[in-house]
Parts: structure tokens; sequence; C-alpha cells
């Protein structure tokens, strides 16, 4: 089995690639590194150019990923994690969302993924997944994590956090930029 550095503390991300991506061994690594950039990929290799030093001949990945409300000018964008202050405080996020779209009919949406890979030589790949959908008017579902419990992908009923593991990563943001990375990890 070959090993893939994942450059996140994220235990529901780790758990996501580990299943895209079954025959290879996960191991996390907190970057540590500011997410200075302004784009999901900027962001992505700077966190896999942070620890790939200290893994020298390894394959190295880090994804940066969140929501993009048209309504909203693209908002929370790279700041998804961080929307409403304190990094990572997914109620706090879901609440500030709710609201900012109070009164708006149009809820489109859409997740973005994009991940950075450094390959064994340190040459840079960098792939992204869409997933195109519309924010509910409030959460429903416990599976998934972060905004999950208010996004409907389209051509479903139902939130990420309602949808099993597998449906959601044969269609997420995550699986399909993951299914592209396949292609350049060698299938």
């Amino acid at each position: 089995m070959k090993t893939l550095v994942v450059a996140t503390h994220n235990k529901n991300k780790i758990r996501e690639i580990s299943q895209i991506l079954p025959d290879w061994e996960i191991v996390a690594e907190d970057s540590g590194a500011e997410e200075t950039a302004e784009t999901f990929a900027g962001n992505a290799l700077i966190k896999a150019k942070a620890i790939a030093p200290r893994h020298p001949g390894a394959w190295v990945m880090a994804d940066d990923s969140g929501l993009e409300v048209n309504a909203l000018g693209g908002a929370p964008g790279v700041r998804s994690a961080r929307y409403a202050g304190e990094d990572g405080n997914t109620p706090a996020n879901n609440a500030l969302l709710l609201k900012n779209l109070t009164g708006i009919a149009d809820r489109r949406a859409r997740f973005v993924c994009a991940i950075a890979l450094l390959d064994p030589e340190g040459h840079e790949h960098v792939v992204t997944g869409h997933c195109p959908g519309v924010i509910r008017t409030a959460a429903s579902g416990a599976n998934g994590f972060g905004y999950d419990p208010l996004f409907e992908p389209d051509g479903f009923d139902r939130t990420f956090a309602e949808l099993s593991p597998e449906e959601k990563n044969a269609i997420s943001h995550r699986g399909r930029a993951l299914a592209e990375l396949r292609r350049v990890l060698g299938g």
C-alpha cells in the first residue's frame, strides 16, 4: 500500500479521503500554515508545500474547500471555515449563513474543493471539483460536517448530511476532485 501524506487536522476530511482512496494509506499532518491565498488552489498549495520538506520523496497533498453562495457574491468562499470569525465554529458559521440569506430567494450555491499534490519528485499538480446545489432554510441531517446540513445538491431532495457517505462521496466536490487526483496518482 502506498502512502499519501495529507496536510490537515480535520478528521472528517481524512475519513472521506480514506473512503475515496482505499488503496492508499492516509497519514495526516497539520501543516500549521496560514491560509493567506485568495483562492482554494492557492491555499491548498500553501499547505502542501508547508509539510513537503518533512517528507522527502513522498506523495503529499492538501485540499482547501468551501462553499460559494451566488447571492452572497461567492461568500463564504475561502473563508468558509472562519465565516463567523472563529476557525471551525460550525454552528456559528451555519447560523451566520442562514441569517445572511434571510429573505433571499436565490439560494444557489456550490461546494468547491481544490487539491494540491506534490509528487515524489516535487512536481505540483492541482485538481478541482465542484458540486452545485442550493442552501436550505433550515438544517437537516446528522451525517457529514460543516455546511452539509444546509446544502442540498442538485438532483437530490436531501442535504449532504442526509446522504450516506457513499452517496455523498460519489457526487461531492471532494469526491470529484479526488477522482481527478486518482488519475495523477496512477489509478
